[in-house]
């Protein structure tokens, strides 16, 4: 985990590093380059001018005697001492007049101004820049800037990499967080949760999502663990009176009499009643995934599964009210008529002779919903969030016939087709399941 963890820090550490860097050097580069020119462009402009005040001045002392002989041009080279720059006066047929010491043309780029008098051209002045005046600033400016650019290169290169550090063990922390969680989870730890992190969106949201994840899965192993001991439960009664039954038989205890043969055959059925409620409850999970949903009339079904029950309503001498509006649903047709059979069924089971159960269809804004009340003994409060899990029955149910997976495979195939299935109840004043689908 800390190697792992410690390459993924080392990775974006140097990932940000390394964009820092690039963004650094395109930027220390595009600023050298046009600091470089802009440099260039100031010290030709000012050798461009200074050229120019060379020539007037040449010019001047030019008028003075209508000749370069005799022509005093000391002043234009004490410019020119003063202005660090090396000077040559030529005539007009180019022929030199007047130079500073050591003047080299070729040593550095020169300027070339016209002398002029009376607006007549009597000569040129050149002007070449030399190490110690401005040619020398400019160096020493050039140098500077190269100098600033590196330092401010470096310290944002460090600036990078701290922030690269920072970023990374943020990022890291909390995927080596789920990892540590991952691992113990996998060791057998069903405790084991990442928690609230400090971290990106993203990271919370799946650290939220690991432990949503980890809390299905201990309440489904819960399930399954209740599953088996409700199971058990309910095989060890009738297995243990056929095992005794049968024992006494073979032993002569109990002679084979109709009766006693009889009592054997209804444990035979109740166990054949478990096994086919288990049967639906495992095709129930499969439909779930495979449905064939198809445009149908909700009332229409709910008429379909109303007749089917509605000899043992008679028997049992519970009333049936229908109120059946027609309501588009897209449905799968055989499981929708097992989930309104299972909440007549259920009613039904609670519901004392002379009461009435009612079933109703109607469209409730852009939802198709459709009730089943009854006039049973109803049920507690503390019971209702429990109606729907698998085996679970309540103080009610223990005094009757069943499994408890009714309601939990009607609440699961609603789940499939999109919609919901709720209960509302009054101790005392009945019950009354509500399922909820989207519209066709």
């Amino acid at each position: 985990m800390t190697e792992r963890g410690n390459t993924l820090g080392l990775r974006l550490t140097l990932a940000f590093l390394g964009v820092a860097l690039a963004a650094v050097a395109l930027l220390a580069i595009l600023t050298a380059v046009f600091s470089a020119a802009d440099v260039s462009s100031l010290v030709s402009s000012q050798r461009a001018d200074l050229t120019g005040a060379i020539a007037t001045a040449a010019g001047d002392s030019w008028s003075q005697q209508q000749a370069w002989a005799g022509a005093n041009l000391r002043p234009v080279l004490d410019l020119a001492a003063h202005s660090g720059v090396q000077v040559r006066i030529a005539d007009a047929a180019g022929r030199t007049v007047a130079t500073t010491p050591r003047f080299a043309p070729t040593a550095s780029p020169s300027s070339i101004a016209p002398v002029l008098a009376g607006g007549q051209r009597v000569g040129t002045a050149e002007v070449s820049l030399t190490a110690a005046g401005l040619g020398g600033a400019d160096s020493v400016l050039r140098t500077a800037l190269l100098r600033a650019i590196a330092g401010t290169s470096g310290l944002a290169a460090l600036v990078a990499l701290v922030a690269g550090l920072a970023v990374a063990r943020r990022i890291t922390r909390p995927v080596a967080r789920l990892i540590t969680v991952t691992r113990a989870m996998a060791s057998g730890d069903r405790s084991a949760r990442a928690g609230k992190i400090k971290a990106p969106g993203e990271l919370r949201e799946l650290a939220a999502a690991f432990d949503h994840m980890a809390d299905t899965l201990d309440h489904e192993d819960q399930i399954r663990r209740d599953l088996v001991a409700s199971v058990a439960h309910e095989l060890r009664t009738p297995v243990a009176v056929l095992q005794a039954g049968h024992e006494a038989l073979l032993d002569g205890v109990t002679a084979p009499t109709p009766q006693e043969l009889g009592s054997l055959h209804d444990e035979v059925l109740r166990l054949a009643r478990m096994i086919d409620d288990l049967q639906t409850m495992a095709a129930a999970d499969a439909a779930a995934l495979h449905l064939t949903r198809e445009r149908h009339d909700l009332a229409e079904v709910a008429g379909a599964a109303a007749d089917s029950l509605a000899r043992q309503f008679e028997m049992a001498e519970v009333a049936l009210e229908r109120r059946l509006a027609p309501v588009p649903v897209l449905a799968d047709e055989r499981w929708m008529h097992q989930v309104v059979a299972n909440l007549l069924g259920n009613a039904l089971k609670f519901t004392p002779a002379g009461g009435m159960v009612t079933i109703s269809t109607a469209q409730r804004g852009r939802d198709a919903v459709l009730e089943v009340a009854d006039t049973g003994v109803g049920i507690p409060a503390d019971e209702l969030p429990r109606i729907f899990e698998r085996f679970w029955r309540g103080q009610a149910g223990a005094q009757t016939s069943g499994s408890g997976i009714g309601l939990a495979i009607a609440a699961e195939l609603a789940s499939a087709h999109g919609g919901m299935l709720t209960a509302d109840s009054q101790p005392g004043h009945g019950a009354r399941l509500t399922l909820t689908l989207p519209l066709a």
